[in-house]
């Protein structure tokens, strides 16, 4: 029968597989991040230039088309690599990850006759706002289920801590294209006021949840990273837009400084986002060279064990190792107690990486609750999404509840909702 140390052996030989199929993960989400990014900024080109009639951002939207057909072939090679790593080892709980790429495929096929609608404006600002954001939601629900899946709660904390920050740029970049649109198109009404305040609403949301996912220093980071002079100049653009009565005329010419405006500001939200991309990496890094280098260890420890026949079973049950005087031998009661203290010591640390990532996922799965309850008062009872996240938390602090224990009991009154 094979000793405990082999199994101890087998279970760090396991962990460097799982993170290295964390670490081909994390390159993937950085990817994504990238193709997010520039579909973020051809989305703003193409708003401004159905908005304006073809006659502003032609010429960027097509460089930002050549732009993200390159950096869709790297998410694409990311999708692959994580298919044939699945097919080398086992994957630890990729059902949701694999269908949330198999889902987004199809939409990335489908981008090239989006663009030719696009070209020839046979679409709406707001129709191709939907596309594009149908599909830049599929690509960040990728990147929640890598975050919901990793078995490391410090790179769980991190993914989650990036899901966070690129769906609060996601808004952010939506709201860069419904101010192109409206003021290319010289007014905005009152339905596009009310969803460019429903976008401002969404960011904030989602960076005060960055922020609980985010350590001390990332914090830091993110807080230092704001351009507060653009943070100036898009505040005063939205008094324009938004305070202003609906339908009041603005000035066309101030589209594209509105876009460079939020680009500015977009652009340093993805330099937080880079720098959290590569500590993944580091993290990664890290870990998959300690388990490494603990594998070796304890591979070395069984051989000298081997050499010196096996050990007492009966150290099981002392508890604590006895003393043992200078002159003691190097092998036997020694390395006996040495393979229980490390068994003892992987015990300890499975139970607090347990208790960590269930924390975590508690925190994913509660934010997944309240975007399913403001969905369904979205669609039952006809509110934007401001209204829906309002309702929810008047509720909450009114019966001084959580607010994930509202939504549950919102989703759980589903059936009995009006349609």
């Amino acid at each position: 029968m094979k000793s405990a140390l082999s199994f101890l052996i087998a279970a760090r030989r396991c962990e460097v597989g799982e993170l290295e199929r964390l670490a081909c993960t994390s390159a993937l989400v950085e990817a994504i991040g990238r193709l997010v990014h520039a579909l973020q900024r051809e989305r703003g080109l193409s708003n401004g230039y159905l908005a304006s009639g073809g006659a502003r951002f032609g010429p960027q939207r097509e460089a930002q088309v050549d732009e993200c057909l390159r950096l869709e072939q790297a998410v694409r090679l990311g999708f692959d690599r994580l298919e044939d790593e699945a097919s080398v080892r086992a994957c630890q709980d990729g059902t949701r990850l694999f269908s949330r790429v198999a889902w987004v495929l199809p939409g990335l096929l489908a981008l090239p006759a989006l663009r030719r609608r696009i070209a020839a404006r046979q679409l709406d600002a707001e129709a191709a706002t939907a596309a594009f954001a149908k599909l830049i939601g599929g690509l960040l629900a990728v990147v929640f289920e890598a975050a919901d899946g990793a078995a490391d709660p410090q790179i769980s904390r991190l993914l989650g801590a990036l899901f966070q920050l690129m769906q609060g740029k996601e808004f952010a970049g939506q709201e860069r294209a419904c101010g192109a649109a409206a003021f290319a198109a010289g007014t905005a009404g009152q339905a596009r006021q009310q969803r460019w305040l429903a976008l401002i609403a969404a960011q904030e949301r989602c960076f005060e949840s960055f922020a609980g996912f985010a350590d001390a220093a990332q914090a830091e980071d993110w807080r230092t990273a704001q351009p507060l002079a653009e943070l100036a100049e898009i505040e005063r653009l939205r008094r324009i837009a938004c305070a202003s009565p609906a339908g009041t005329p603005l000035d066309s010419e101030l589209s594209a400084h509105w876009f460079d405006a939020c680009s500015r500001r977009l652009d340093a939200m993805k330099a937080v986002e880079d720098r959290l991309a590569a500590e993944l990496r580091r993290q990664c890094e890290s870990r998959i060279a300690d388990a490494r280098a603990e594998a070796q260890a304890h591979a070395a420890l069984l051989s000298r064990l081997e050499a010196d026949g096996e050990p007492a079973p009966e150290a099981f049950f002392d508890a604590a190792p006895p003393d043992l005087p200078d002159d003691a031998p190097a092998l036997g009661r020694h390395l006996e107690r040495s393979v229980l203290d490390m068994l003892q010591a992987q015990s300890q640390r499975l139970q607090t990486v347990s208790d960590e990532l269930d924390a975590l996922r508690a925190a994913l799965n509660e934010r997944k609750l309240v975007e399913r309850a403001k969905g369904l008062l979205m669609a039952r009872r006809r509110l934007t999404e401001q209204e829906a996240h309002q309702m929810l938390r008047q509720t909450a602090m009114n019966q001084n509840r959580r607010l994930v224990d509202v939504a549950e009991s919102v989703l759980s009154m589903a059936d009995y909702l009006p349609e």
